[in-house]
Formats: structure tokens, C-alpha cells, sequence
């Protein structure tokens, strides 16, 4: 039997909760379901990236013949990589 979660007042104390107990001693996590959220945004951040030029210019042609925007065509490369490399290790 899992223990009973309890009742928070706000979310900051439901945060610092789970911040120091193991949610695997109150949930049967092979009885959970998959959820989809397709109208969840990702948090994104800026950062500052520095490519050398000739690198840039075969993205943004590579992205042209793509029809998509060469920053768009950066982070699907970059994701099926790390995909990728997460595969293998």
C-alpha cells in the first residue's frame, strides 16, 4: 500500500514536499497512463552561440531547400542527436 499524499495550501509547500520525499513511495508508477498535452509550450531559453561562418551558411542553405527557418532546422538536428546519443549510452 503507497502512502497517502497530502493535502498542500499552496504550491510553493507542495514544491519544497516533493523537493524531500520520493514519489515512488506514494504512486504505483505501472499503473500510470500516458498524457498528451499538445498545447503545452516548452520553457525555452536564449543563449549565444558562436558557429563559424562557413557552418552558418550551410545551415541557412541547408534550411532554405527545407523551407524552414535555419534556427528551426538547429534544434531538430541537435534533438536527433542527443536522441541519439542518449540511445547509445
Amino acid at each position: 500500500m503507497k502512502k497517502r499524499v497530502p493535502k498542500f495550501n499552496s504550491e510553493e509547500e507542495e514544491r519544497q514536499f516533493w523537493v524531500t520525499h520520493d514519489a515512488t513511495e506514494y504512486f504505483d508508477w505501472k499503473k500510470a497512463k500516458r498524457l498528451m498535452l499538445p498545447k503545452l509550450k516548452p520553457s525555452v531559453k536564449t543563449i549565444s552561440l558562436r558557429l563559424p561562418e562557413s557552418m552558418l551558411e550551410e545551415l541557412k542553405f541547408l534550411a532554405h531547400k527545407k523551407d524552414v527557418p535555419y534556427q528551426s532546422l538547429l534544434k531538430m538536428l541537435l534533438s536527433e542527436r542527443i536522441q541519439q546519443e542518449l540511445k547509445t549510452n
